[in-house]
């Protein structure tokens, strides 16, 4: 049974209606799930204390159309893991619009898989599996071929918790804000110290949102050896 917090004001959870380009976003059966995940993160969401009441207002433009059109970076039919994925996001609206692809949802905290797999089953995602635990936990147990993450670490902590989750040419996807080339920059020790193959700045969703997203997209390699080698003689 989770810990439910109180519910705010009505008014406070007034879900807006979605904008026009929301339908060229969500096409198909993606439509009616995006509106229904819309209703469970002003709802049971808010009230679980997953989104604060002042987001509902922006959960179209923040959160449902900012995570949907990281689909652009995403390849076709992969393995996905979204790593703290919290309230779904950017996993779950991945899971929507994509029905190709396989998303995991790594989450640690009790009371957000419990939303999320209510989500789940309340959309009827099939492509979807929630996961209780962190990464570091999940590292040589599962591979993937594609990491995402959204507000979760800084860039360089991120690395670390994420490397080790993907194959040898697997991507990490990490949805960032202004200071994505500062993180990448400041990232730099740790781009060599997990044998990344490349790291870029990656901009989605022109002409669908404002600003568009800005994505940090790293390329996993193989991790150097540690430590010296044994010279033969």
């Amino acid at each position: 049974m989770t810990d439910e917090l109180p519910p705010p004001p009505d008014e406070a959870r007034e879900l807006p209606s979605p904008p026009a380009v929301a339908r060229d976003v969500f096409t198909g059966d993606a439509w009616d799930r995006a509106q229904a995940f819309a209703e469970l993160l002003a709802g049971p969401g808010v009230v679980r204390g997953l989104l604060g009441p002042r987001e509902v207002s922006r959960i179209w433009d923040r959160h449902l159309l900012n995570c949907a059109v990281v689909a652009e970076a995403v390849p076709q039919e992969v393995r996905l893991v979204d790593i703290g994925s919290g309230a779904g996001l950017p996993g779950l609206v991945l899971a929507i619009v994509r029905q190709d692809i396989t998303v995991t949802l790594l989450e640690p905290l009790l009371r957000r898989t419990v939303f999320l797999e209510e989500c789940v089953k309340a959309l009827e995602l099939d492509n979807v599996e929630v996961l209780r635990g962190r990464a570091e936990e999940l590292a040589g147990k599962r591979e993937f071929d594609v990491a995402s993450a959204r507000a979760v670490a800084p860039l360089d902590r991120l690395l670390k918790w994420a490397m080790p989750l993907l194959r040898e040419g697997g991507e990490l996807i990490a949805m960032k804000g202004e200071r994505a080339a500062e993180e990448l920059a400041e990232a730099e020790p740790q781009l060599r110290a997990c044998g990344a193959r490349t790291a870029e700045l990656v901009t989605v969703g022109r002409g669908k949102v404002e600003p568009p997203a800005t994505l940090v997209r790293v390329v996993a390699g193989r991790a150097p050896v540690s430590g010296r080698r044994r010279q033969r003689r």
